[in-house]
């Protein structure tokens, strides 16, 4: 067993213990919502993109009617989300690829390809990255492969499971030897564990459970012994 995924079990372990095991909707989310979904959520809050995804999915009957708007429509309906005009184009740009790739906006047919087959189309598709097709992997299809957003990023290499500059080099290493059926937990934990005690700019290492195995050599170890919990997450609220 390599050190990394020892490591990966063991960190899970302590933050199933911190936080238990993350509740996941019993039907999976559509595909196209996901990846759209997954669009709205970057650099942003979860909150304010899960209401830029309701308000598409509110206003429009289908993402084809979407497909058909002027990109200014669209940015006005997401703007909540930020980063409006780039976020359109991407949605815009896949939503109207893929119609004219199927002849339908639908994703179903991934289903029976392999996880390298999925992000070789997904990010075929202009403003599709890795992190977005990884989620399309994880939550929709139950592919047990955990996306890199920037605090799991931050969070496994201040750890020490992996020693990477990029969220996508994090991403290659974490899933080359990933432990079974631990993925969504793993993925979802830390997540939390960058909002809540590892942060980026003042980690609270004092109450972190994995203070003793953590290789991060600017501990800030003056913390108070609490936290505001920041359990809402977008991508398991698809559906």
């Amino acid at each position: 067993m390599s050190i990394e995924k020892n490591k990966i079990i063991f960190v899970n372990k302590a933050l199933v213990k911190l936080y238990g095991i993350p509740p996941r909707p019993e039907i999976p989310p559509d595909p196209v919502d996901m990846l759209i979904g997954t669009i709205l959520s970057q650099n942003t809050n979860d909150r304010n993109s899960y209401k830029a995804f309701l308000k598409l999915k509110e206003k429009y009957k289908s993402w084809e009617e979407v497909a058909v708007q002027p990109l200014a429509k669209i940015e006005s309906n997401i703007n909540i989300a930020g980063l409006g005009k780039q976020k359109s184009i991407a949605i815009k740009n896949f939503l109207v690829s893929i119609l004219k790739t199927y002849r339908k906006i639908s994703l179903e047919h991934l289903r029976s390809k392999t996880n390298d087959q999925i992000l070789h189309e997904l990010t075929s598709y202009r403003g599709v990255g890795i992190k977005t097709a990884m989620c399309v992997l994880l939550f929709s299809l139950r592919r047990n492969v955990c996306p890199v957003d920037t605090h799991v990023h931050r969070t496994t290499n201040r750890i020490g499971i992996v020693f990477t500059k990029t969220p996508d080099k994090t991403s290659i290493i974490l899933n080359k030897d990933m432990p079974k059926r631990i993925a969504h937990q793993f993925h979802t934990n830390l997540i939390r564990l960058g909002r809540e005690i590892c942060k980026s700019a003042v980690p609270n290492c004092s109450i972190c459970p994995l203070l003793k195995i953590c290789e991060f050599p600017d501990k800030n170890l003056s913390g108070i012994k609490s936290y505001k919990t920041n359990n809402f997450m977008l991508l398991d609220s698809i559906y």
